[in-house]
């Protein structure tokens, strides 16, 4: 099923002319509910992964004894999407509860050094045939996997997480190896929104512009000021003449600019911790976009872009897809070096 993005509630460079120069276009992934195969982009889904070459493991010094079951985790979620499932939804049942509860506990793994090496996630791969605005590899390679250590315990904060980008020449890997059946998995987790449910991709390309704090500053101010004009207008007449709430106000960020879920290429959104330099570590080189990992497809200021197929469904499920949960329910994104895509990947929560 495809996922299709409404028009944009108005055409933004009318408004903005000056925006024209600054068009991009950044896939939206649409991750949604599947059984994804081997050879197909996904999150969550199987690696394409040489069965000869070692799995990704996070070898720094943190704790990796003491979490949740992936299993137990998955189990979990299971159990509440039966139950939300069922009309009237009359919540958990004592017997489901009981489960739950059980299922929560935390496990420890007897023995566990602090720099043992720990199974990352596979987190997402994506074949460039899928996805038009997916930046293009080092030498040739056609298909990303990104990773990730399932332990907030890295970088100088010490709760920072911690991923690994690799690309690959997918019809080398196919011909040379027989791809990886039964990866390794860690026995626990530090979180749960570390573990992705298996979900299938429905590539759109669409229209996006820059972060509003990156374009030209008389431009910036303009929209600064539009967006005032409106607020305040929506402010006068809060009411309404019939006494219905008002609609929010269209807004740059939230409505015109860059859409929110998983996508590919384009431009980060800087809502958290406004635009920071972000330079490939090996050449300097300014980084672009690679990958936008969201925690939710849309939210309740952000619901312009919910796909037509899916107006009307509850944020609650519908927008949740993955499972995957980003630092406080935000988004990441990883950037890559265009100069040479080959050099290590930085990234960046909001």
């Amino acid at each position: 099923m495809t996922r299709t993005t409404p028009p944009r509630p108005l055409d933004v460079e009318a408004l903005f002319p000056e925006l024209a120069a600054h068009r991009g276009t950044t896939t939206r992934l649409h991750p949604r509910p599947g059984r994804p195969g081997v050879s197909e982009s996904s999150v969550g889904g199987p690696m394409l992964w040489p069965a000869d070459e070692p799995w990704p493991v996070c070898t720094e010094v943190h704790g990796r004894g003491r979490g949740k079951r992936p299993e137990d985790i998955r189990r979990g979620r299971e159990v509440r999407a039966a139950a939300y499932a069922r009309e009237p939804y009359e919540g958990l049942t004592e017997e489901e509860l009981r489960l739950v509860e059980e299922l929560e506990r935390e496990h420890r793994v007897p023995g566990a050094g602090e720099d043992d090496p720990l199974p990352m996630i596979g987190l997402a791969q994506l074949y460039a045939r899928d996805v038009p605005d997916l930046p293009a590899g080092p030498d040739g390679a056609d298909l990303l996997q990104v990773f990730w250590c399932p332990f907030d315990a890295h970088g100088p904060t010490g709760y920072g997480m911690l991923l690994h980008v690799r690309w690959w020449r997918a019809a080398e890997v196919t011909a040379v190896t027989d791809p990886l059946t039964a990866p390794p998995v860690p026995e626990v987790v530090g979180y749960e929104g570390y573990v992705p449910e298996p979900c299938v991709l429905h590539p759109e390309q669409v229209v996006t512009y820059p972060f509003a704090g990156l374009l030209p500053e008389e431009l910036r101010e303009r929209i600064y000021a539009w967006e005032e004009a409106l607020e305040e207008e929506a402010e006068e007449r809060e009411d309404g003449e019939d006494g219905e709430e008002e609609a929010d106000p269209v807004g740059y960020q939230y409505d015109l600019s860059i859409p929110p879920g998983w996508r590919a290429g384009g431009f980060a959104s800087w809502h958290k911790t406004d635009p920071y330099a972000m330079d490939c570590a090996t050449c300097a080189t300014p980084m672009h976009l690679l990958l936008t990992v969201d925690t939710s497809e849309w939210d309740g200021g952000s619901g312009s872009w919910t796909p037509l197929e899916e107006q009307g469904l509850h944020p609650s499920a519908a927008a949740l897809p993955t499972a995957v949960v980003v630092g406080n329910h935000g988004e990441l994104n990883v950037f890559a070096c265009p100069a040479d895509p080959g050099h290590p990947a930085r990234w960046s929560v909001q």
